[in-house]
């Protein structure tokens, strides 16, 4: 693969660029548009080229049994209460597309089902991300390359085979790939970086990250190894109620993981053996030979 960019948005992304960095807002707002604008804000204010949802139709992602099943949250006493209370719907959306806009950050979502997907298309989103647990779903697949917008394919829990099938579907040409191990948070010996680059290697195509880890140091590390993109759990607070939150990164750690990843160009270089000017008078004062 040689010199291989996709357009995300106003957004050139791939090799030689910078890293495409997405804040996952995700359910971590907790079903409230207030708080998934602080979260919105919070990805502006570290430099994070675009926040993403997750969007889900409640009646065709879940059965009934597992509607009823019960389970306490803040929502009330069984699991479709949860689940109804983490959906926004189209009011609140068209808020979140109007907040973006207004800072300009990008923004865009994992859709679930075919229904998501045509109700997020409402607003001419810049991307379509594919969740690990979906992968697997060829239709949803197929639904999705008919927008013609780019896909950001996470690759959790999948078999090499299964992401063969998946690429094979999608295709490579308009697709980022995203190594990712769907366990929250992500234990150090699970986290397997050195997996972006057999992706690359095996599909010929842009690779990204989707980390699920404790910490900074992986996000960073997967830049160096190749990624073109970094997507991680953002959160006001990691003890909210929620079960992404203690894998996600507050304000401090957005902060610090942004400031490392775009020291990482910078740092590598180009890989070309010089002196630099800055060596010359260091040169001068101690080379004693030559």
């Amino acid at each position: 693969m040689k010199n291989k960019v996709i357009k995300i948005g106003n957004k050139k992304v791939g090799d030689k660029q910078p890293c495409f960095v997405v804040a996952e807002v995700g359910i971590n707002h907790n079903g409230s548009l207030d708080n998934a604008k602080k979260l919105i804000n919070m990805a502006h204010l570290f430099g994070c080229d675009a926040v993403k949802f997750q969007k889900r139709t409640i009646d065709i992602v879940y059965s009934k049994e597992e509607l009823a099943r019960p389970r306490e949250s803040i929502f009330g006493n069984t699991n479709g209460d949860l689940k109804r209370g983490l959906e926004f719907g189209y009011d609140e959306y068209k808020e979140i597309d109007k907040y973006c806009k207004e800072l300009g950050i990008l923004w865009f979502a994992s859709c679930w089902d075919e229904k998501s997907v045509d109700f997020i298309e409402q607003f001419d989103v810049c991307a379509h991300k594919v969740p690990s647990a979906c992968l697997t779903d060829t239709g949803l697949l197929k639904h999705i390359k008919q927008t013609n917008k780019p896909i950001l394919l996470a690759t959790g829990m999948s078999t090499q085979k299964e992401i063969d099938k998946a690429v094979e579907t999608v295709g490579t040409d308009n697709m980022i790939l995203y190594h990712c191990t769907s366990t929250y948070p992500t234990a150090n010996n699970e986290i397997n970086l050195m997996c972006i680059k057999t992706l690359k290697e095996r599909y010929d195509c842009l690779v990204g990250f989707s980390g699920h880890e404790k910490g900074i140091f992986p996000s960073a590390a997967a830049v160096v190894l190749g990624a073109c993109s970094v997507e991680r759990h953002i959160t006001l607070d990691r003890t909210m109620w929620g079960s992404d939150q203690a894998a996600s990164l507050e304000s401090e750690g957005l902060r610090r993981m942004i400031r490392d990843i775009r020291s990482v160009s910078a740092i590598m270089g180009d890989g070309k053996k010089v002196v630099y000017e800055s060596e010359i008078p260091i040169k001068a004062k101690l080379r004693r030979k030559g």
